[in-house]
């Protein structure tokens, strides 16, 4: 990897922050609390739906064929249709899941080491399409926010990764440019094919060995792997 980098934007969401791990946390609790399950089976089963919807929806939402309020809706919606459970219950549970998520605080492996290395040497930022007020809380409940200098958000942008439109954004706040800077993130889509729109250098994560990615792609498996890397 080149030696001029200057900036990296990492994403956040299953990059630094344990998505999978924090979510099934909150919706277990839901799901106990609301009494959406009879027994274990079932309440598994309702989380992987959750989940399958989750994807669904940010995957339209990315793709700006939905707003903020149709994914954080629908997916409960959907979900709840499903297993032939209240849907007046959609709002509510919408609600609860937001105010619980950002108070989780499992980080991807070695990530809180690696942010507090990689600060000596670079300026770091963090680039994601999550909603704004909630990736702040994460940040900060987390303690990882003293480590970053800007959050930047789809909100706050306008735009969504893979849009360029949101890492053009990024480098007029940050006076970062595509030359100097680094995306770290885990999607081919949002993360490298947008990085590679406006000519900027990006390296995915890449945790499970059964996720296909295109050769062209760099990978790490590890963020420990980042280190050797630009250290």
């Amino acid at each position: 990897m080149p030696s001029c980098y200057r900036h990296i934007f990492f994403d956040w969401d299953e990059t630094l922050w344990d998505f999978e791990a924090n979510s099934r946390k909150v919706l277990w609790h839901l799901v106990q609390q609301y009494k959406l399950a009879s027994h274990d089976e079932q309440a598994s089963r309702l989380v992987e739906c959750y989940h399958h919807h989750n994807q669904r929806y940010w995957e339209l939402y990315r793709r700006g064929r939905i707003d903020a309020h149709t994914l954080r809706i629908g997916r409960w919606q959907q979900t709840l249709r499903d297993f032939g459970l209240d849907e007046s219950l959609t709002a509510e549970l919408a609600e609860q899941y937001l105010e619980l998520l950002p108070e989780q605080t499992q980080l991807i492996a070695h990530a809180r080491e690696v942010i507090r290395q990689l600060c000596r040497h670079f300026t770091l930022h963090v680039l994601t399409n999550g909603f704004q007020q909630v990736q702040e809380r994460k940040l900060l409940r987390c303690g990882l926010s003293g480590y970053f200098q800007h959050l930047i958000t789809a909100e706050r942008a306008g735009s969504r990764k893979p849009d360029p439109a949101i890492f053009q954004y990024a480098f007029q706040l940050t006076g970062a440019s595509a030359d100097n800077s680094l995306m770290v993130g885990d999607s081919v889509e949002a993360d490298w094919m947008g990085a590679q729109a406006v000519g900027m250098d990006c390296i995915l994560l890449v945790r499970d060995a059964a996720v296909s990615v295109p050769p062209q792609v760099p990978i790490i498996n590890s963020l420990q792997d980042l280190i050797d890397r630009l250290c």
